[in-house]
């Protein structure tokens, strides 16, 4: 039976005044324990899928859940239930609701845009179809554009001996570098934009370095495919009918749009605020919220099954992300108010790393370090440690930190290209690939492809755009 005494939390919350929820933790006062959980899961992120893969997909909800009481309990018995459930709520309602309902309508649009036909590839339409990929990823995302580019270019190169190389580039390029420009492309950027970065704030700042990046890479690519298809001279017979190529689901576009119409709404409309929980909401950012879910239910009931099918779309992904993020956004709580302390924290050495001698941001250590955890780690969460390191202060960052903010942005997006668990997309394409019938490297393979290729492009993008 409920108890009347398991609600005191939740009624102290609602009915003390607002002032009595503004404290925050003193991160000055927490020790490296409280991280703890942080690493904990970001760990099991990275390292069950390919230990204890098996146990991992049953259980991967559970651990998330795990890591996250062990931040709570100890929260909760430090700092007061009030303070606790505060916390949670104040993540909930204004980081991780916003963040998985962006992802679940792009996921969906995405999942209902279908291209058929078949393509011939040779180098030079290989390089056209990466571009577009790149392209395409900071409007629909990263995950997205992986997932409606993915098959075509298999199609288009399964004719080919050698094609491993066509899937490793389409990793660098469209699953990752590719959604650098907006907040819909890579997770780490809507963040930012929760944390009240401006949505054409990186199209402005993080245009060139991704642009280099790009055709840099695309004239490699375009050099290794030509070298290969002149050496397999005659290719095996087509294994896929000649089609015209269509586009279908064209309703998904439009609906694109509302999605990015809905976030420029939130971000320049005041409707005013409610107060939920202790949380100051802003009406305008549930509209927007309420929006993705429409868009969602518009695009399952008007994108014909078949499109899905093809598409091989399934929810397993969004769940997955769903679970371990709720997970993830819990135990960052007190690592983020650590980092909110600065020298006087316990991540005092991580803050010298970042900070030249005359206290100025190191922007090169700050593109790579958040870069080279973004390799192994979640970038998303990375990319808030980072945002918190630099002083959390979207205004500031914007304008004089602005370089400092690229170099995070361009670090935890860029480098999730690292690895096959740097970024979500990248795991999904090589099992599709692999399923395909793609000989796709093994994960110390995939290293050794990325640290031939995409270490000496960073190298570059250092010097010429983060060297202050």
């Amino acid at each position: 039976m409920l108890r009347l005494s398991s609600l005191a939390p939740a009624a102290a919350l609602i009915a003390l005044p607002q002032a009595a929820f503004a404290a925050e933790f003193d991160g000055a006062s927490l020790g490296l324990a409280w991280a703890l959980p942080f690493a904990g899961i970001l760990l099991s992120i990275a390292l069950f899928p390919l230990l204890a893969p098996h146990f991992w997909e049953h259980h991967q909800g559970k651990i998330a859940a795990a890591w996250g009481l062990m931040v709570l309990i100890p929260m909760a018995l430090a700092f007061g239930p009030v303070a606790a459930i505060h916390a949670l709520a104040h993540t909930a309602f204004l980081e991780y609701i916003p963040f998985i309902l962006l992802l679940l309508a792009l996921f969906t649009v995405a999942g209902g845009i279908l291209v058929r036909g078949n393509i011939h590839g040779a180098p030079g339409t290989n390089a056209i179809l990466l571009g577009i990929g790149t392209v395409l990823a900071s409007f629909i995302g990263t995950t997205g554009a992986s997932m409606v580019m993915i098959r075509p270019i298999m199609r288009a190169n399964d004719d080919r001996r050698h094609n491993v190389h066509v899937i490793v580039f389409f990793i660098f390029l469209v699953s990752n570098i590719g959604g650098s420009l907006t907040p819909l492309g890579d997770p780490p950027l809507f963040l930012g934009f929760l944390r009240g970065v401006e949505f054409f704030w990186t199209t402005r700042h993080l245009f060139p370095e991704t642009l280099f990046a790009s055709l840099l890479l695309l004239v490699v690519f375009f050099a290794i495919d030509l070298a290969i298809y002149k050496k397999e001279g005659r290719v095996r017979p087509d294994p896929t009918p000649d089609n015209p190529v269509r586009v279908t689901g064209g309703m998904n576009f439009l609906l694109i749009f509302i999605v990015i119409a809905a976030i420029l709404m939130s971000a320049t409309t005041d409707l005013g605020r409610v107060t939920l929980l202790g949380v100051e909401i802003e009406l305008a950012n549930a509209l927007r919220d309420l929006i993705m879910i429409v868009v969602t239910i518009i695009s399952l009931k008007t994108t014909p099954k078949a499109n899905r099918i093809e598409n091989g779309f399934s929810w397993g992904p969004i769940k997955e992300v769903a679970k371990l993020f709720a997970g993830i956004f819990i135990a960052i709580i007190p690592v983020l108010a650590m980092l909110k302390a600065g020298a006087d924290g316990a991540f005092a050495p991580l803050v010298a790393l970042v900070t030249h001698p005359d206290g100025s941001a190191n922007n090169a250590a700050y593109f790579w370090l958040s870069g080279g955890l973004s390799s192994f780690l979640d970038n998303a969460p990375t990319y808030l440690v980072f945002f918190e390191l630099a002083g959390g202060d979207p205004q500031t960052l914007m304008t004089t930190g602005a370089l400092t903010l690229s170099a995070i942005s361009a670090g935890a997006v860029f480098m999730g290209a690292n690895s096959y668990i740097g970024n979500a997309p990248n795991f999904m394409v090589y099992a599709i690939a692999r399923e395909g019938g793609v000989k796709m490297p093994s994960f110390f393979g995939y290293l050794l492809w990325s640290g031939a290729i995409l270490i000496p492009t960073f190298l570059l993008v250092t010097l010429l755009f983060f060297r202050g």
